[in-house]
């Protein structure tokens, strides 16, 4: 059962999945129906899974489900992931790879491999004060307060 993502509290489980370049107009509608078609059928042992989702910065898919009512098992996470992996099939992205960095230079959203962004550090043109983006953050809450942070806060900081 989809309800708005700002109904869901702040303990709710998060999963965020960044892409490896923004979303054209035609596909964030595509896919914004394709989640939405998801989480209104997302069950757990035959129950609805009350979730959400919300897309950031034409970038970012981040899903959240509020465990107090029905919890993920492992069929339902196993099966967002299938749906993740079915949306990397049809629009040609990359979701699900992890050993990729994500930050702000300047007012340009990055996306680069681990290695690249320590070349950039070596080369200061990241900074420990750099804005990074946490995808590790596992609630809604440290989403929303601990997602997109300075890399000293994050675990980005053992590059400097």
């Amino acid at each position: 059962m989809i309800v708005p993502f700002a109904e869901l509290p702040s303990s709710s489980r998060v999963w965020i999945y960044p892409s490896n370049r923004i979303f054209s107009p035609d596909e964030l509608s595509q896919i914004t129906s394709a989640l939405t078609t998801f989480i209104e059928g997302w069950t757990a042992h035959n129950q609805a899974l009350e979730a959400s989702f919300e897309i950031r910065y034409n970038r970012f898919i981040v899903i959240g489900l509020n465990q107090e009512k029905v919890p993920a098992s492992g069929c339902s996470i196993d099966a967002s992931v299938h749906f993740i992996q079915q949306l990397e099939k049809e629009f040609d992205l990359v979701l699900l790879d992890k050993l990729n960095v994500d930050f702000w230079q300047g007012s340009v959203l990055q996306h680069k491999s681990i290695s690249d962004f320590k070349v950039m550090v070596k080369a200061r043109s990241v900074v420990s004060s750099t804005k990074v983006f946490n995808h590790l953050v596992a609630s809604k809450g440290e989403y929303e307060y601990s997602w997109e942070i300075e890399a000293h806060s994050s675990w980005h900081r053992r590059f400097f």
